[in-house]
């Protein structure tokens, strides 16, 4: 972050927010003192957040958005300056929302099932930052969250194919933002958070969400501008693409 704001409460919007990692980083960023901006599709059902809300007034915002929906992008972008005030800006973009489409078998491939994890996981993240990029400020960092599945060079079975196609298209968007975003010194980085224990996770995770998101975000404090581009795990280290 930039050395004036180091040390201050940041501005920080959290994606796909209503369960989850997405719950998790609120509650860690909340327990640090920041102010965060908690986006899903659905609000008046994200009972978990808004309960969260509820304890934290004036510091958690909950916000309508759906990734996969540009104009909905838009929405969040004219609503946030009557949150964060006039002159408030974010510190930190954390793009968490994505959509698994689990049971997928090869010979029963759909068109729709790859078009919705595209637009969701990787189409959704750069338009939704292209919108909020005024509102970002200088020095701010930019977070996909990305997968392991996602790296080509790490494939050794078939299983999730538009979820994996999907996040590695989401790798290339984050090296394009990397560059767009370059002359403002706005770090964007892709993050593997591990295998979670939540809803998409499924049995057999090895990470609490908590966990998860407290590695990470020590992950992203440590940000450097050289970093920007990089494909990161929740424990710094770097993921083979």
């Amino acid at each position: 972050m930039q050395a004036s704001r180091a040390n201050a409460a940041r501005n920080v919007l959290v994606t796909g927010a209503n369960r989850g990692l997405g719950l998790a980083f609120c509650q860690r960023l909340l327990a640090r003192g920041d102010h965060v901006v908690a986006t899903c599709r659905r609000p008046g059902k994200a009972v978990a957040l808004n309960t969260l809300a509820g304890h934290h007034p004036g510091r958690l915002h909950v916000l309508p958005l759906d990734v996969a929906a540009p104009k909905s992008h838009d929405e969040l972008a004219r609503e946030l300056p009557l949150v964060l005030g006039e002159e408030g800006r974010l510190d930190l973009l954390i793009n968490n929302a994505g959509v698994l489409h689990s049971g997928e078998r090869f010979g029963k491939l759909t068109a729709a099932n790859f078009e919705d994890s595209f637009r969701t996981n990787a189409l959704g993240p750069l338009l939704l930052t292209q919108a909020l990029a005024p509102l970002l400020i200088d020095g701010a960092r930019v977070v996909n969250l990305s997968s392991q599945l996602g790296a080509v060079s790490q494939v050794t079975r078939f299983g999730t194919p538009s979820y994996a196609v999907s996040k590695a298209a989401l790798n290339m968007v984050g090296a394009q933002l990397a560059h767009a975003l370059h002359d403002r010194g706005i770090v964007v980085v892709c993050v593997h958070p591990g295998w979670v224990s939540t809803d998409m996770g499924g049995e057999g995770a090895q990470i609490t969400p908590e966990t998860s998101a407290g590695g990470l975000l020590d992950v992203i404090d440590a940000l450097q501008p050289e970093d920007s581009g990089r494909f990161l795990d929740w424990q710094g280290e770097t993921v083979a693409w």
